[in-house]
Order: C-alpha cells, then structure tokens, then sequence
C-alpha cells in the first residue's frame, strides 16, 4: 500500500512553498485542519469596500482632513499579516482626504523583537512602497515620549515618531495569543511601539495572575490594559486581517480598534478553530505561519499528546528563531528584563522526545525545546524523522498532524 502523504506550508515569508511528509500506510493518521482551511480570499474589491465602511469610526478619508502628518504602523515578521495586500487601499482613503504622499510615513511595529532590514520590508509592504515612502523601526530602548498611565498603573511610553503625528493608522492581523487572546486591534501600540519600560510594566502587573486561554479576549485584563493604553496614545484607525491556511486574507475588519477588533475576533474564532485529536502517540506540529517562535505552536501537545509520546516540531524559519529583548537570554545566566533561567516550551512537558525537522537549529534554540532528561533531536529531512519514530513505533501508530499550528486554535466549548 502506498505511504500516506500531507503537504505543509513552510518557509514563511522567504521562498514560501509546500513540502510532503509521508507516514506508514499501517498508521492512524489524522490532519487536523482548522475550519477555515482553505477558505475564499476577499477580493480587492471585498477589501477596499471594508476599508470604506468602518466599524465604530467615521471613515478614514474623512478622518484625514484637515490633517498634516500621517504614520501607518505594520507588524513584524513573525506576525503573517500580509501589509503590502491591504495597504493600498488605506492610500486611497488617505489621499481621498488630502494628504500627500510626503506627509506619510510607515513605522514597523515589532515590539520587543528585532528590527526588519530592506528585503523584509519588501517583503511586508512591497518595493513599491518601501522606494515611495519613509520606513523605519521602532527602537524600544530610545525615542519615546510618555502620554498618560493606565487605571493599572502602566506607563504609557510611545514611539516619539507615532506620538508627533496627529493621524494615527495600524494595519495588523488577528491571530491566536497566549496571553492576549487574539493579536491584533491595541497590541500594534502595546507592544508595538512602545518602550522597554512599559512592555516590563505591562507584563510585571500580570505576573502570577491567572493563565488567560488561548482565543479569550472578554474580561482579559492583560488585553485590556493594551487597549487602554492604545486609547490613551491616540492610535485613531486600525485595519486587521484573519488569514487562511495560505495567509490569504479571508476576513478584513476596519475602524474603532476595539470595536472592529471584537468583530474581528468572532470570524478568527470560525476560522481558527480545530478539532484536537486525543491519545496521539506522535504529534506533529507544522510552525508555520510563525515559524520563528515555534513555542506558539505548542498549544495542542498536553492535549492530543499522550504521556511520553513523541512531538515532532516542523521548523523551516530560513531567519532560525526571533530575537527577544524582553524575555531572551544574552548570556550565560542572564537575558532580557523577563527573562528567567529555566524551559521555555512548557507545554512540551509530556512528550518523552521532541523531534525537531529543521535545515538547521542552534543549540540555543534546541535548549529552548529541551526539558531535564528529555531528548530533543534534531533531523534535516523527513527521512530522517521517520526513522527516529519507526525506532519506537510500529502498525496502528495514532499521529496527530497540525498543519499551520500557530494559526490554530481549540473549537469553542458549548
């Protein structure tokens, strides 16, 4: 019989394309796709009709009036939002209320990770843009300005260039979050742009509290200090984009950051939701599209997982692993303000070996996935995988295969 095959997206960002993993025709294979697998891209039409009618804002054109100086602040890498689809029609909106092209400006929104060079800028926001208009990083050590503090007690320090303009725009994604529930809506400011002092104060409010789920941005005090914060910094249009298997834009939601960021989060939720297959011996876990962070694909593991089972991790980041400023290590015993000496990938705790099928992973990086008297192996190709798993596993294998996991998320309980 012929082996059972699954295609997976990698390499996002850089030479994007699919590859083929193969499994013993003997095994229990499940590909658990989201709902939205696959789902219809909007159309440019589709876009630029949303963009026009905002939710909980007057439109964008008509918020440009009378304005001088215009920043438009975009996400990072390993955010898989793709700008350079959306953005023209936020131009439009802007020079239908008067502003010219140099009273613009784009401002890259990385928070605490490293900043983006040329090619990932055309990559983000297309050549085009990047040759017409002034780009530049957020530097989250210098630059800020303070604007007010939050009922929590947060500092709230900004970029100095975001601050000096008086029209304020964002174009982000919605995507799962640890802590935050969703990515997108006020998390382009806090994180994005602000300072290393409010990115600490932020997290140190929250330390201890209760783990937030995955998915639940209502009554989330983590997410609604961000949007307090945003609120308070004056960003006064936001664009988010949910995404398909492919990063295709499948939902686009525009205006008030809150409002059109809880409209967002209901089709997110439709999208992203998987059906978690339980008692797997191997689970496999696609990172892409955030291929750079792999411990947010790590989600689905003490569930699907059974005790001491094997995780396979699909890493093919052609950049390796995110620098982290806030919560990465830079020495022997020592890293960033959040940093604190110890596993990282904790969801990782049942799996007896994390196979890691990669071009290549820095020790760094391998001792990030590791756990005390735990293996992580490091495989170059597919063959080499599976001939780690076959060592342990033989007929009526149960595999749990998550294609774009950090894409993904539980089905909602009833």
């Amino acid at each position: 019989m012929s082996p059972q095959r699954i295609t997976l997206r990698v390499n996002c960002w850089y030479d994007e394309h699919d590859i083929e993993v193969a499994f013993p025709s003997n095994w229990e294979v499940a590909e658990c796709r989201m709902l939205g697998h696959n789902r219809p891209a909007l159309t440019a039409e589709q876009m630029r009709a949303t963009v026009q009618r905002p939710i909980g804002s007057p439109r964008l054109a008509e918020l440009a009036k009378g304005k001088k100086e215009v920043v438009i602040l975009f996400d990072d890498l390993p955010k898989p939002t793709p700008a350079k689809v959306i953005v023209p029609f936020v131009l439009e909106e802007l020079h239908a209320g008067g502003i010219t092209d140099d009273h613009i400006r784009f401002l890259c929104a990385p928070a605490t990770h490293r900043p983006l060079m040329y090619p990932e800028f055309v990559a983000k926001l297309g050549a085009d843009i990047v040759e017409r208009y002034p780009v530049y990083n957020h530097n989250v050590y210098e630059h800020h300005v303070l604007v007010g503090t939050t009922s929590r007690g947060t500092p709230v320090k900004v970029n100095r260039e975001f601050a000096s303009c008086d029209l304020r725009v964002a174009i982000g994604g919605i995507i799962p979050h640890p802590s935050a529930g969703y990515g997108g809506g006020g998390k382009i400011v806090l994180p994005g742009v602000a300072s290393i002092d409010t990115i600490e104060a932020h997290h140190k409010h929250f330390t201890g509290a209760a783990k937030v789920e995955r998915g639940r941005v209502h009554d989330n005090d983590f997410r609604l200090d961000i949007e307090e914060a945003a609120r308070i910094a004056g960003l006064h249009f936001k664009v988010d984009a949910v995404l398909n298997n492919r990063r295709e834009v499948v939902g686009l939601f525009a205006g008030d950051f809150v409002e059109e960021h809880r409209e967002g989060v209901k089709l997110a939720t439709e999208v992203y939701s998987t059906e978690v297959v339980k008692g797997a011996e191997v689970v496999v876990i696609n990172t892409y599209p955030d291929e750079c962070q792999f411990v947010r694909s790590t989600w689905c593991v003490p569930t699907s997982l059974n005790e001491g089972g094997d995780v396979v991790m699909v890493i093919q980041a052609h950049e390796g692993q995110n620098l982290h400023h806030y919560g990465g290590q830079f020495g022997t015993d020592y890293g960033g303000r959040g940093w604190s000496d110890g596993f990282r990938a904790k969801l990782l705790a049942k799996a007896g070996r994390v196979l890691v099928f990669a071009p290549f992973l820095s020790l760094y990086d391998r001792k990030e996935l590791g756990w005390p008297n735990k293996d992580v192996v490091l495989c170059k190709d597919w063959g080499e995988v599976m001939a780690q798993l076959a060592e342990r596993h033989g007929a009526g294998t149960k595999v749990a295969v998550y294609p774009y996991a950090s894409l993904q998320t539980w089905m909602p309980q009833s």
